[in-house]
């Protein structure tokens, strides 16, 4: 019997495709406003439960063919606009992220997530730096600065999960190159690498310091920083 029931169906692609197709995207039988609802809320209620942002694909695998993915999260945004949270575009897809205005509520409630790295200016300096001309080795982030940047501050960052190791360099030696992750998007609250701020954004936020830069005295530590960093570093 069981024999025949797999020569009659089973699991063949033709099956898997059937049910895939008891899913109702298109919502003919609604009438269009309550079709666009119905829609709102399947994208809402998928961003909402994913921890990790949901990208445009997802997004398409439970709403109509002529749904347009922009208009809707729009409208699920105006709808959001006097709550303490938003939706937001960041590392190739959309997220529910918690308003800056209630970060202190949210600390003093719960305290930090573990999740959020403690950043310093130094820090904050080299991963914008990696972040514009990645792939790039450790001893061109030295030589760009003026200062060794050590195995151990390039660790610190590799063991937070903002940076990874690229490609192989075609220079002599053949060092490992360093590349921002998609941790570092959301560190940073950035959709793609384009929406990287300027040095004037940073000034302006007060991470950075053009004097102390030109000044030399924003980066003291870059080899003295010594960090237990449990990754293995390539040169």
């Amino acid at each position: 019997m069981a024999e025949s029931a797999r020569r009659r169906g089973g699991n063949r692609p033709d099956d898997r495709r059937s049910a895939d197709q008891l899913f109702d995207r298109e919502l003919d039988h609604l009438p269009p406003e309550a079709r666009w609802r119905e829609w709102m809320h399947r994208v809402e209620a998928t961003i909402f439960a994913a921890s990790e942002p949901v990208d445009r694909e997802m997004l398409a695998r439970i709403v109509g063919k002529s749904c347009s993915i922009d208009l809707l999260i729009d409208d699920i945004r105006e709808e959001l606009r006097g709550r303490p949270y938003d939706l937001v575009s960041v590392a190739g897809g959309w997220k529910h992220l918690t308003r800056p205005a209630y970060a202190d509520a949210i600390r003093a409630a719960v305290g930090g997530s573990g999740k959020t790295a403690d950043l310093t200016q130094s820090e904050v300096l080299v991963l914008m730096c990696i972040g514009y001309f990645q792939p790039i080795t450790r001893a061109e982030l030295s030589s760009f600065f003026g200062k060794e940047i050590s195995r151990d501050f390039i660790g610190h960052l590799r063991g937070a999960g903002l940076i990874a190791s690229g490609p192989r360099s075609p220079t002599p030696g053949a060092p490992y190159t360093y590349v921002t992750t998609k941790e570092f998007l959301l560190e940073f609250g950035l959709d793609t690498l384009r929406d990287l701020p300027d040095f004037e954004a940073l000034e302006d936020a007060g991470l950075l310091s053009k004097e102390k830069l030109l000044a030399g005295d924003i980066m003291p530590d870059f080899s003295s920083h010594h960090y237990n960093a449990e990754v293995e570093i390539e040169d």
